[in-house]
């Protein structure tokens, strides 16, 4: 299972940059779950990781920084009772956590006003509340 991860079609994070750890996860499995590693934890310091450009490693640092340790992003997968399917778990996140991480950002927004119409249905609205506001006033003398 040890093998790259393809983040995108250009960007392919070789085996020996992944740091992988098993440890006993809790959770369902019975006396299962007291005797195999399913845990997984999969690391790739992205600092160093020669699979991005400077601009993919500047854009995913900089947009990763919360969830960082010095440079290392790590996804933990302990949701299933196999260590296989955690690993294919872990692989898949990282895979998907990466892929946003450094994906180009959107167009920039152009800005906009609102129509006249919009305008004036807005300040009708208003005045009508305020009137029904006039009404539950109690009379004047």
């Amino acid at each position: 299972m040890k093998q790259p991860i393809a983040v995108t079609d250009d960007v392919v994070i070789p085996e020996a940059e992944l740091n992988w750890r098993f440890s006993r996860a809790s959770g369902p499995g019975g006396q299962h779950v007291n005797t195999t590693d399913s845990r997984v934890e999969l690391s790739v310091n992205i600092a160093t990781c020669t699979a991005f450009t400077a601009q993919q490693r500047e854009r995913a640092l900089e947009r990763l920084a919360p969830r960082l340790s010095d440079g290392v992003l790590t996804v933990v997968a302990a949701s299933f009772r196999s260590q296989w399917r955690n690993r294919q778990d872990a692989t898949e996140r990282m895979a998907d956590t990466l892929r946003k991480a450094i994906a180009p950002p959107g167009p920039a927004r152009r800005a906009t006003k609102p129509s006249k119409r919009a305008k004036r249905k807005r300040l009708d609205a208003k005045k009508r509340r305020g009137q029904v506001k006039k009404l539950r006033q109690r009379p004047i003398d």
